[in-house]
């Protein structure tokens, strides 16, 4: 994602949550992944919702930013996160740029995971 058009797709991004009935928290990421902390329904399936982001975000890509090759990868992370850790994490995410001159988004990931205790197989990640 270049860095003229990034903050444009977040928007998007957040703007696309609502049209889902999702309330976007904080968005923000780099040119290689994005964060989205967002609230989500009973009602909602993780799976359909970020499904409809990507395809919606995709497009607008395409289409506004005239970037044909942009693709989103077919996979994604999604952890909870607990009331009282939604303003660290809102700042985590607001300090993409900055964290991620010290760490790669594979080390970032693969700490995520350690954190929360998921298991994982390094092979199957990337």
């Amino acid at each position: 994602m270049a860095v003229e058009w990034r903050e444009r797709l977040h928007a998007y991004l957040g703007g696309s949550a609502r049209t889902l009935d999702v309330v976007p928290r904080a968005v923000g990421g780099v040119a290689d992944h994005v964060h989205l902390l967002i609230d989500l329904r009973a009602t909602h399936r993780l799976a359909d919702v970020m499904r409809d982001i990507k395809r919606t975000s995709s497009a607008w890509v395409h289409e506004t930013v005239n970037d044909k090759e942009f693709a989103w990868q077919d996979g994604y992370g999604a952890f909870t996160v607990s009331a009282s850790m939604l303003e660290t994490v809102k700042q985590y995410i607001a300090r993409q740029e900055e964290h991620h001159r010290k760490k790669t988004f594979q080390e970032e990931y693969v700490e995520m995971l350690r954190k929360s205790g998921v298991e994982y197989d390094e092979r199957y990640l990337w």
